[in-house]
């Protein structure tokens, strides 16, 4: 087809074909709409047809058009496709990224000691910003406390749990203190594997203390040695809690911890809730049920007077009339079948210590009659907490409740 002449222009510059026309500033705009009609020209004249190149002037189709607008959509193409390709790109990594977000940490950026594993190779960290949970702060502030007022004498000040205790060094003097017996470990150790050894005589030695079983140690001498704060935790809530130790461990404390494993040499990751303060069932109950309660208590309240009686006692509050721990004695007596002396607990206690006294004789009784040692402190019986006393009640009506 022919092509429209064009008003006289100054002669473009010499252009080799198929290369763009770029007009220089300055330039006439009709320099560059010459140089175009000359190149479509040739084009069209040109006898290497493309084939896609139409055979006569009949009229274009819309879908023609849109493929074959200008020379100049040809030319840009290319950059079209790329963009949308890279678009695409983008949307699918976004839609990846989408469905693995459960599965990986949020805000979580991995040290890169903890990406050199071994295949299959399973390793376990602590959520940053799980470290800044306020109840988390408490009970370490808590922990911490209660190992200065331990090894007051000693002259051992811990600042930071998973710092202080990795080597062994502080955990020996607690459990010494604790347990009252001197361990056979080298008192310093500098090595790694002079400090590996003393920690595994440590932890033998607290986890035969402690007769746990082994589903329940939540740690090893590589955790606690490798500054694993969560480790470290469940051993220490472990140590105060069969010690007895005079400390009240915030309730519910959980640590969101990343586990990180290779599998066919890429790394995945998900989140857990580690629990360090577990619940049980009083907990659901008075957090969930609390219209339950009631039912509870006047359970137990009809289970305690059914022995009482015989003693012309009778409890109608279960969190205050048990707090002195009398009738905790006498209920004992009476469940086991003995008389016990007075002489043994105060039967009109004056002061906090003397109630926390016949409390603390009282959980003697029940180990002696085969019941394990109740969670609760005695301390906390004194001071009418009543999820305490629930708890040491139920334990015995869970074993008595069939005595007459």
């Amino acid at each position: 087809p022919a092509v429209r002449s064009l008003p006289p222009a100054p002669s473009p510059p010499p252009q080799r074909r198929g290369h763009a026309l770029q007009p220089t500033s300055g330039e006439n705009v009709w320099n560059s709409v010459s140089a175009l009609g000359i190149v479509v020209s040739a084009m069209a004249s040109s006898p290497q047809k493309s084939p896609s190149s139409p055979k006569s002037p009949t009229p274009k189709s819309p879908s023609s058009r849109k493929k074959d607008d200008s020379f100049l959509g040809k030319l840009g193409g290319t950059l079209v496709r790329r963009k949308k390709a890279k678009e695409v790109s983008e949307l699918q990594e976004e839609g990846i990224n989408a469905i693995n977000l459960p599965l990986s940490p949020s805000h979580y950026e991995l040290d890169p000691e903890d990406t050199m594993l071994e295949e299959n190779e399973v390793r376990t960290m602590v959520d940053p910003n799980s470290k800044n949970d306020r109840k988390l702060q408490e009970l370490m502030k808590v922990l911490i406390d209660w190992i200065n007022d331990v090894l007051v004498g000693e002259r051992i000040i811990v600042k930071d749990l998973a710092e202080d205790l990795y080597d062994g060094q502080v955990l020996q003097k607690l459990f010494e203190k604790l347990e009252g017996e001197k361990l056979n470990v080298a008192e310093v150790t500098q090595s790694e594997i002079a400090q590996k050894q003393k920690l595994q005589t440590v932890l033998e030695r607290i986890n035969e203390s402690l007769k746990l079983s082994t589903r329940n140690i939540r740690w090893n001498v590589d955790s606690v040695h490798a500054k694993s704060i969560v480790a470290i935790l469940h051993l220490l809530v472990a140590l105060s809690q069969h010690f007895r130790a005079p400390i009240r461990l915030p309730d519910h404390v959980s640590i969101q911890v990343v586990v990180v494993q290779k599998r066919e040499g890429i790394l995945q990751s998900r989140q857990i809730q580690e629990e360090i303060t577990e619940r049980d069932a009083f907990d659901t109950l008075f957090d969930h049920a609390p219209d339950k309660l009631s039912v509870v208590k006047k359970t137990l309240i009809t289970f305690v007077n059914k022995h009482l009686n015989k003693l012309n006692l009778e409890v109608s509050e279960l969190d205050t009339q048990f707090a002195d721990g009398v009738y905790l004695v006498l209920l004992m007596g009476l469940l086991e079948g003995y008389f016990v002396p007075l002489y043994n607990f105060f039967l009109t206690p004056e002061n906090f210590d003397q109630k926390v006294h016949n409390v603390s004789f009282s959980f003697e009784l029940m180990q002696d009659g085969g019941l394990e040692r109740p969670k609760p402190r005695p301390e906390d019986i004194v001071n009418c907490d009543l999820k305490s006393t629930l708890r040491v009640l139920y334990n015995l009506f869970s074993r008595y409740r069939n005595v007459d």
